[in-house]
């Protein structure tokens, strides 16, 4: 959610690290901070605000410098205010500190070092890793790096929680440190200068070479190179990775929002999850990233499928895909609640399949690790080839979507639905299905990309619906089967950028409660294409028409009944039933999106919203 950008090297610092904050703003902030060396003196420069308050006082009152370290802040512990915002200093206020995640020990740790003469001038938890280190640091009796380095480990050692920091000392000039652990944290390895974020999109401008570093790695940076080790004193196993895309992949170009970009780009970003993964020859889907032969995926008798938010979403069709293409008994949970249940499976039959974006979502990690711990095969399902949850799952299928700048998630979620029904096209091959469904199927996968460019011809006619009920204060979103969880990523999308209270609901429950919401002016989209359950959702239109509710329908081209009963019809290729949600939500995206727009909004940097969510 925060973000953090250090550089060490011979350009000036200041301007590198407020355009790598830049960089990182879609992951959301409310306040940003920057503090750099110039020789022995530790300067310090924050701000309440988007990046320009703060570039507005660099100008002001400038700062010097060739290393430094950079923060934006989304509140966790304390107040939006100068005083919470980042970098924080120890006690001496020579050492500087910058940190993303939550320290669950704070409270006892503030408690001990107040016992010992520190004074706090924050409410934050981030202040107190700043002391600690500090305190350590004029205790152990040891100067320079080596002193510097054997505080950070000592206070680590203390801390209870999640950590990515970034650590400057005035006694310590020209050595920029940092370690992870439970919160990305990559080192970019350029000529004569290196960089540490919490993000790869603010290192592209100077490198593409990367160290993404491992849970309780420490690093050390200084005109003489870099040194990773870990926090127990040993070697790290690291390795240099290519950056695989470009300043211009993390550009707007000709659209006004990531957003919209994004939704445009989804004919793209499908086309490439499915390139390279299908075989006429066996009527089946190739996915060797499951490290698992037929023979074991044969015996697969349970599937898991886990995620936070638009992946929980992804993972609720999966179901749906899963159960109905492969006949596999498959359940979906939310990665905040897996981790603290029980799971009844059987381990040797049962696979887990963790979902997400970044491969850095925290409850998404700690699902993954506490299904590991109790023996279940445990893949992944993300767009990051060196992420977290790549590197410590069990094998799985990256997304290949591209960079996802815009907050609101579009096109990984599109890829995430064309993985699932990869798998499910999989398994149902291994059991079920025969060569020619599995034909059909890769027939119907191989045409989607073309659906998907004609589904977003209707952008101007959803402008226009858009602005006919952008001033609506509240929408229901219904939907049935595999469908259902669309009407809740369609409500998510709309309550996410437009602060509107949307929600999502099956049709059929309509009347168990939801129609006590229908009125005049509260809008319901229902999802509505050519499948089994079309009759059943025209019905439940008609009883919201019948209460004088307005009508949005997302149908199948051609549907005649469904143009006659919906105030304003989306018409979407035709498709069968586990095609259709990949077409269905585009158009609820689009609307999301102009309805925000309408109203003013910043759609690609919503209110209280932050891009990866890497804190509990």
């Amino acid at each position: 959610m925060c973000g953090i950008v250090a550089y060490v090297g011979g350009a000036a610092a200041a301007p590198v690290l407020v355009e790598g904050l830049r960089r990182l703003e879609y992951r959301g902030y409310d306040s940003a901070g920057i503090a750099t060396l110039t020789g022995r003196t530790l300067n310090i420069r924050k701000t309440i605000g988007y990046i320009s308050s703060l570039q507005s006082l660099l100008v002001q009152h400038p700062i010097a410098g060739t290393i430094g370290i950079s923060h934006t802040r989304w509140a966790t512990h304390g107040a939006v205010t100068i005083q919470n915002a980042h970098p924080h200093s120890d006690h001496s206020g020579r050492l500087a500190l910058v940190h993303n995640g939550v320290i669950e020990n704070y409270h006892e740790l503030r408690g001990d070092l107040i016992e010992k003469g520190e004074t706090f001038y924050s409410s934050t938890d981030t202040e107190v890793m700043a002391h600690l280190i500090g305190y350590f640091f004029g205790k152990n009796g040891k100067q320079g790096k080596i002193g510097l380095m054997e505080a950070i480990r000592q206070a680590l050692g203390q801390v209870v929680g999640t950590y990515g920091i970034a650590v400057i000392h005035a006694d310590v000039p020209g050595v920029l440190m940092g370690a992870r652990h439970g919160s990305s944290l990559v080192l970019g390895v350029g000529n004569g200068e290196y960089l540490l974020a919490s993000d790869t999109s603010a290192i592209v401008p100077y490198t593409h070479e990367a160290i993404y570093l491992n849970d309780r790695d420490i690093v050390c940076l200084g005109e003489g190179g870099f040194e990773v080790n870990t926090l127990t004193g040993l070697g790290s196993d690291y390795r240099i990775t290519k950056i695989d895309f470009t300043i211009e992949d993390i550009s707007k170009a000709e659209y006004p929002h990531y957003m919209l970009k994004e939704i445009f780009e989804q004919p793209a970003s499908v086309s490439n999850a499915i390139r390279g993964r299908l075989s006429l020859e066996e009527a089946t889907a190739k996915l060797g990233g499951l490290e698992a032969s037929n023979i074991e995926l044969r015996a697969v008798e349970h599937l898991i499928l886990s995620g936070c938010g638009t992946a929980f979403h992804a993972g609720l069709v999966g179901k749906y895909l899963i159960e109905s293409l492969a006949h596999i008994p498959a359940e979906c949970e939310f990665a905040s609640e897996l981790r603290y249940r029980s799971l009844l499976a059987t381990p040797s039959t049962t696979f887990v399949f963790v979902i997400s974006q970044s491969g850095e979502t925290a409850d998404t990690l700690a699902a993954l690790r506490e299904s590991r711990r109790k023996g279940y095969r445990t893949l992944g399902i993300c767009n990051y080839v060196a992420s977290t949850v790549a590197r410590e799952s069990d094998g799985g299928v990256y997304m290949h979507a591209g960079v996802e700048i815009g907050v609101a998630a579009t096109k990984s979620f599109t890829s995430q639905l064309t993985i699932l029904t990869l798998i499910s096209l999989l398994f149902g091959r291994i059991r079920r299905l025969s060569h020619t469904d599995g034909l059909r199927i890769i027939a119907e996968l191989e045409k989607l990309p073309e659906k998907i460019s004609q589904t977003l011809e209707l952008h101007e006619q959803v402008r226009r619906i858009a602005c006919k009920y952008a001033h609506a204060k509240s929408f229901l979103f219904l939907g049935r089967q595999f469908n259902y969880p669309i009407a809740l990523e369609g409500a998510l999308k709309l309550t996410e950028t437009s602060y509107i209270a949307a929600s999502g609901h099956p049709s059929a429950e309509l009347k168990h409660g939801i129609i006590a919401l229908v009125a005049p002016e509260i809008p319901s989209v229902f999802i509505a294409p050519e499948d089994s359950v079309l009759e059943k959702n025209l019905n439940n239109i008609q009883e919201v028409k019948a209460r004088n509710g307005p009508v949005i329908a997302i149908g199948t081209e051609g549907n005649k009944s469904l143009a006659r009963i919906a105030d304003d019809v989306l018409f979407i290729p035709e498709a069968p039933e586990y095609i259709s949600p990949i077409l269905a939500v585009i158009p609820l995206q689009l609307l999301a999106y102009y309805i925000a727009v309408e109203l003013g909004h910043d759609v690609d940097k919503p209110r209280n919203l932050a891009k990866s969510v890497t804190v509990e």
